[in-house]
């Protein structure tokens, strides 16, 4: 998981999902997304999931969670860009009714 998919800004950790939200990805992604919301007293994830195309279970593993240790921290969690298959995972496994789903396109990164 390369540092370009992930910024922060103030108290919020902006993550880009890759193409293929599975096993492998999910792992790297919870990894550094944990790493950054205890060193850096992270009160919110947004998810961008414009370029995903395809998830598994292990990734909706990885939003709950992520969500589980925001809701702890008293903070939140969102999704943004969500493509029909994943949309319709996304409802499916529940998560629209604890996470809030925005229906832009995504964020930009500007480095």
């Amino acid at each position: 998981m390369g540092k370009e998919r992930m910024k922060l800004e103030k108290q919020t950790l902006y993550i880009r999902v890759p193409m293929e939200l599975d096993h492998h990805s999910a792992d790297a992604i919870c990894r550094r997304a944990d790493e950054l919301v205890q060193a850096k007293d992270v009160r919110e994830i947004v998810f961008d999931f414009s370029e995903t195309e395809f998830c598994d279970s292990s990734g909706i593993g990885m939003i709950i969670g992520r969500y589980k240790t925001m809701f702890a921290r008293g903070g939140c969690v969102s999704a943004s860009g969500l493509r029909p298959p994943v949309d319709r995972l996304f409802h499916l496994a529940g998560l629209h009714r604890i996470i809030a789903i925005d229906k832009t396109e995504g964020w930009e990164i500007h480095e």
